[in-house]
């Protein structure tokens, strides 16, 4: 199940970087669905490097993900995997939870393509990976 769980884990989060990539470099599909809107306007203009940064670090998570599962061990050290691990979760978990007004599952503002597509995605996938990042966590103390 560790090793199952670690690789459906981590392969979703460098999906994830890989589609913050294309969006880097200047891809277009999907990026209104990807930031939240008042209706008629972005919140907010992602800038290139900024949605590159997204990527990298979605890809350091993925990685991450993989050394504390066991699968690959190169970047990070033993004493590291609790604390990044609780923190990484926290992200998600916290993420999912939003901001109460037009993000998570909490939010106020719905009936953008954003809100639809967050309720019925982000923030449960957020959660899941908040949520799978703690029990690899667990396990993998059991296996030392």
């Amino acid at each position: 199940m560790l090793e199952f769980l670690t690789w459906a884990v981590g392969g979703v989060l460098f999906i994830l970087s890989g589609m913050h990539v294309y969006w880097a470099v200047g891809g277009k599909r999907g990026s209104k669905a990807a930031i939240p809107s008042t209706g008629t306007a972005l919140l907010f203009e992602p800038s290139k490097t900024g949605t590159a940064i997204v990527a990298i670090l979605l890809a350091v998570a993925a990685w991450f993900v993989f050394e504390l599962g066991g699968v690959r061990r190169l970047l990070f050290f033993d004493s590291f995997y609790s604390y990044g691990a609780g923190l990484l979760s926290c992200l998600f978990i916290l993420r999912s939870i939003g901001d109460l007004r037009w993000v998570g599952f909490f939010k106020k503002k719905k009936g953008t393509v954003f809100a639809k597509w967050d309720s019925l995605l982000y923030s449960p996938l957020c959660f899941l990976l908040g949520t799978a990042i703690l029990i690899i966590m667990f396990l993998r103390v059991d296996i030392q």
